[in-house]
């Protein structure tokens, strides 16, 4: 088995571009019926335009950035906006929570809320 390192320093010495045009052509990939439907769907679902106003260097960062993990930049503002709504869902859910634990504990204890 070789190491990364040999791995890397194998593939950086060795390149296909001598055999590129001897290679035959691969056949167009097929998905199957349930993996097409999944796709249909994924792109069915619509998307609202919406309008931000970033800074050129905010754009350019997540240009960077999304070109280092190879999605469109579009794409990385649309995970980040949908990381945020989770974090954010979350602490809500958490501070809700407290706040039930604390009604409920402020009610056994006889206090109550006044209005």
């Amino acid at each position: 088995m070789q190491s990364d390192q040999e791995a890397a320093e194998y593939f950086g010495s060795h390149s296909v571009a001598g055999v590129w045009d001897q290679l035959p052509e691969a056949p167009q990939a097929k998905p199957s019926p349930a993996l097409a439907r999944k796709i249909r769907d994924r792109h069915a679902r619509a998307k609202s335009p919406i309008s931000l106003r970033l800074t050129p260097e905010q754009v350019a960062a997540a240009k960077r950035i999304a070109a280092e993990k190879s999605v469109g930049y579009q794409t990385q503002l649309r995970m980040w906006i949908a990381e945020g709504i989770g974090r954010e869902a979350k602490r809500a859910w958490s501070l809700l929570e407290i706040s039930k634990y604390s009604w409920a504990t402020n009610r056994q204890l006889g206090f109550t809320r006044h209005r």
